[in-house]
């Protein structure tokens, strides 16, 4: 990370957006192998089972949109101080399936900001994650809470 691209908790502010430029493609083949290993359900496997099941064809793992999701986060332009470290997910949701071929990318809104009690060097931020197609629909939206460090205090004498 470049150091005058990180962002302290003091840098971030509610209704601030972030976007990704990063697109991936979901790859058939890398999907089921997602799947085949972690998520092993017909619809995500074959072709033929999933054109009887409620995806009407065939759909990468929720999971598998969520691990390119975190990828594409970590290449976008929100660059939390100490790292994107989650705390925990008030929502996960995905509201339309992920085909092979899709294209995806993110954008992030900031939503709430609390500096922490009890560890006055860091704070959290309330921050959704939309990853969208190529269509511009979304296809995963999550609302996270992230551990981000606070601006260090300058040293008596010391002048930032």
């Amino acid at each position: 990370m470049d150091a005058e691209k990180v962002l302290y908790l003091e840098d971030l502010a509610p209704g601030q957006r972030f976007a990704g430029s990063m697109r991936i493609r979901i790859d058939e083949q890398r999907a089921k192998e997602f799947a085949a290993e972690f998520d092993p359900q017909p619809f995500h496997l074959d072709a033929a089972a999933a054109r009887s099941s409620i995806f009407r064809g065939l759909a990468a793992s929720g999971w598998h949109t969520a691990a390119v999701t975190m990828r594409l986060l970590v290449a976008s332009e929100f660059r939390p101080a100490g790292g994107i470290v989650g705390a925990g997910f008030d929502e996960l949701r995905w509201p339309l399936p992920v085909r092979p071929g899709d294209e995806l990318h993110v954008e992030c809104e900031v939503l709430e900001l609390r500096p922490s009690k009890s560890r006055p060097e860091q704070g959290l931020a309330k921050v959704r994650t939309t990853t969208l197609n190529q269509d511009g629909q979304a296809v995963q939206v999550s609302v996270g809470n992230l551990v981000v460090q606070r601006r260090p205090a300058a040293a008596p004498g010391k002048h930032p």
